[in-house]
């Protein structure tokens, strides 16, 4: 069997010293899904702040971690989708809940968020630069062939 190695762009990023999650940086598919599943998550967030205020004051606090627990499965299947199957972020995190609360007082899930963002907008210049040179490099030699000044 013949192997085949292409480069995909796929770089590493260690998540806390604890797992390493991996992406192409500058790739637009991952990039739209990425700021899509943005506004999925505030919608979520929004559906959370609801259904809270909604729970009795009274409880045990049983329904409201069981709230938690379910907005962390969706926010991880969620995250999932837009880095792809081998980036399971219950893995990555080893368990952590993406709708607690980091000691900066944000949810961990806008930490995470936080700390993609700009690498994902760097991957985005890169890749926009790299089509735009290759398209004046092309353009060059075109002009060249043709033995235009």
């Amino acid at each position: 069997m013949h192997k085949l190695l292409v480069d995909t762009g796929v770089e590493e990023f260690e998540i806390n010293g604890r797992g390493v999650l991996r992406f192409n940086p500058g790739d637009p598919n991952l990039y739209h899904r990425f700021f899509a599943a943005r506004e999925e998550l505030a919608a979520l967030d929004e559906e959370l702040t609801r259904k809270s205020a909604s729970l009795p004051e009274n409880g045990d606090g049983g329904a409201a971690l069981e709230l938690l627990a379910d907005y962390d499965r969706q926010i991880k299947a969620l995250l999932n989708r837009v880095f792809g199957a081998p980036n399971d972020f219950d893995t990555l995190l080893e368990g952590v809940n993406l709708a607690g609360v980091g000691t900066n007082g944000h949810r961990v899930v806008e930490n995470l968020l936080e700390a993609l963002t700009p690498i994902l907008q760097a991957g985005a210049r890169h890749t926009v630069e790299a089509t735009a040179d290759r398209a004046v490099a092309e353009a060059e030699a075109a002009r060249a062939a043709r033995g235009d000044a």
